[in-house]
C-alpha cells in the first residue's frame, strides 16, 4: 500500500475521545475482534477442530510475522506469551563470561531488566546502565555513543529497544550490532515499541533475538506475542518441555512414543499450548492488516500527522527531541515546569478526553493511523491553556 489515508473506520472508537495512546494498548481493528469471536466459537464445537489444526494457523502466524520483520526464516519464530517469558529463553541460554558484564539502558521497561538482574546476582556479573545525555537536543546520540563505549570483551548481551519505550529516542542498530560481534556479544532486543509501526529488518541487523508484545503495535490480543531466536538459540534448552515441541508431535496417535528431538530451530521455545483457537486468529488478522498498510505507510501517516502540531509545541515551550532521533508513533514531550502547570494540563487532558501516557517528566504521546488532526489539535489546545 502507498501512502495512508486515516483509517479510523476500520476502528471502533468513541468519537470524543482523542486516543494517542497506542504505546500503552493498541486498540482493536473491527476486524481482529470479530475475528477473535469466531475463535472462541471454536471451541463450542470441538470434534471439528482436527489434529492438523493445532499447528497450521500456529505456523502461519509464524510466517505472517517473518514477513514483518524481514527474514525468510519463519522457523525461527516462536509465539510467546509475553516478554518476559521470551526474555526467559535468553537468559538461560545465554553463555557466561567470567566477570562479564551485560549492558542495559537507564529506565528500561522492567521486563528487560528484572531476567538480567537475576542472571548477574547469581554469576556475579555486572550490570551496566546506560543513561541518555542531559541535553534533550543531543540525547539520542549522546545515548548511542555511550552504548558503544560500555561494550567491551567481557559483555555478554545488549539488551535494550529500537526505540525506547519511555521517550522513543532512536538506537543506532547498526552500529550496536556491529560492535556486539567484534565482542563477542549478544544483541537481545525488545521490540514492543517499535515493530509494526516502523521498519525493522532482520537479514539486516540479525539480532541473536527479538521480542515482542502483541498487544501494543502489533495490533493483536493481550497474552500473545512473537519472538525471533537466531542460530546462537539453535541448540538451546527451553524453560518448559512442551509435547508440541518435540518432533513427530503432529502425530497423535503415537505421542507416548517418546522424542528426544525438539521441533526445527525456534519450535522448541514456543509457549505450551501455543495452538490458542482465540488469540491466533486475532493476531493473524492484525498481522495481515500491517503488511496491508505497510510499516514505512503508517510510519509516515504519524510522522505528517505530528508534524505541524509538534511545531507548535516546540513554539509554546515543549521540547522536543529532533525528527532525525526520535520515532514518529511514539516521542516524549518534555514538559519544563516553570513553562507549564502540569496539573492543570493532566486535568485538560482529563476534560478533553486526550489520553496520552506520562512517563516522569515527558508526556508520551502515541498516534497510530486511526488519529486525525483533530486529535493533534486538541492535544495542543491542552497545552497552550496550561502554559504559565
Amino acid at each position: 500500500m502507498g501512502v495512508l489515508s486515516c483509517q479510523k473506520e476500520l476502528f471502533d472508537l468513541d468519537p470524543d475521545i482523542h486516543y494517542l495512546n497506542a504505546a500503552y494498548m493498541s486498540p482493536n481493528l473491527k476486524s481482529v475482534e470479530e475475528a477473535g469471536i469466531r475463535g472462541i466459537r471454536r471451541k463450542t464445537k470441538p470434534y471439528l477442530l482436527h489434529p492438523e489444526d493445532f499447528f497450521t494457523e500456529v505456523d502461519a502466524v509464524r510466517k505472517t510475522f517473518a514477513m514483518l520483520v524481514e527474514t525468510e526464516e519463519w522457523e525461527r519464530v516462536a509465539l510467546i506469551p509475553s516478554v518476559s517469558y521470551g526474555l526467559a529463553q535468553v537468559v538461560q541460554n545465554i553463555p557466561v563470561k567470567p566477570q562479564g558484564n551485560i549492558i542495559l539502558l537507564s529506565e528500561q521497561f522492567p521486563s528487560n531488566y528484572y531476567s538480567w538482574k537475576r542472571l548477574a546476582e547469581k554469576f556475579d556479573l555486572e550490570v551496566r546502565i546506560i543513561k541518555p545525555g542531559q541535553d534533550l537536543f543531543s540525547r539520542s546520540e549522546a545515548l548511542n555513543h555511550a552504548i558503544l563505549k560500555a561494550i567491551d570483551d567481557k559483555t555478554m548481551a545488549v539488551a535494550c529497544a529500537p526505540v525506547h519505550w519511555a521517550h522513543g529516542l532512536k538506537l543506532d542498530l547498526d552500529a550496536i550490532r556491529a560492535r556486539t560481534l567484534q565482542h563477542q556479544a549478544w544483541l537481545v532486543l525488545d521490540g514492543t515499541q517499535s515493530i509494526g509501526a516502523m521498519p525493522f529488518s532482520i537479514n539486516r541487523i540479525q539480532p541473536d533475538a527479538l521480542i515482542v508484545g502483541g498487544y501494543k503495535w502489533m495490533l493483536g490480543p493481550y497474552s500473545l506475542g512473537m519472538a525471533y531466536y537466531g542460530p546462537a538459540l539453535d541448540d538451546g534448552i527451553p524453560i518448559e518441555e512442551a509435547w508440541i515441541n518435540r518432533k513427530f508431535s503432529d502425530r497423535f496417535e503415537s505421542l507416548v512414543n517418546y522424542q528426544s528431538e525438539y521441533r526445527p530451530y525456534a519450535g522448541r521455545y514456543q509457549v505450551g499450548e501455543a495452538s490458542n483457537f482465540a488469540l491466533l486468529p486475532m493476531l493473524k488478522t492484525a498481522l495481515d492488516q500491517l503488511l496491508d498498510w505497510g510499516v514505512y505507510a503508517i510510519q509516515s501517516y504519524c510522522g505528517e500527522l505530528i508534524r505541524k502540531p509538534y511545531e507548535m509545541l516546540e513554539n509554546a515551550g515543549v521540547q522536543i527531541e529532533p525528527e532525525i532521533s526520535r520515532a514518529n508513533h511514539l516521542t516524549g514531550l518534555y514538559v519544563p515546569e516553570d513553562q507549564f502547570d502540569r496539573e492543570l494540563l493532566q486535568s485538560l487532558f482529563r476534560e478533553h478526553k486526550v489520553y496520552v501516557s506520562n512517563r516522569g517528566a515527558f508526556v508520551r504521546v502515541a498516534p497510530h493511523v486511526y488519529n486525525t488532526p483533530e486529535d493533534m489539535e486538541a492535544l495542543v489546545y491542552c497545552f497552550q491553556k496550561a502554559s504559565r
